[in-house]
């Protein structure tokens, strides 16, 4: 993919202190489409129903906007999501 999202994921725990990078395919970039889908993709699959809202099962996604990089100005936005008290 040109610009925007560079095709990779950093995901850092908190908790077994440790990083790594994820790099889905542009399929997953398609079917999620920008900031807000993605956020929505990684509560629903990795936070359990009835997890508390700040314990540690929860996670807390920041992810860009669709435009974002593109050489316009003012385009760039990003979202932040977690699972809310």
């Amino acid at each position: 993919m040109s610009n925007g999202y560079w095709g990779r994921i950093l995901r850092v725990d908190l908790t077994n202190q440790k990083i790594s990078v994820d790099e889905p395919d542009e399929k997953f970039y398609r079917a999620y489409l920008g900031g807000r889908g993605i956020i929505a993709h990684y509560l629903l699959k990795e936070v359990p129903p009835g997890c508390d809202p700040l314990g540690p099962e929860n996670i807390l996604v920041f992810a860009a906007s669709v435009i974002t990089g593109l050489g316009i100005p003012g385009p760039g936005r990003n979202s932040v999501g977690a699972k809310s008290p």
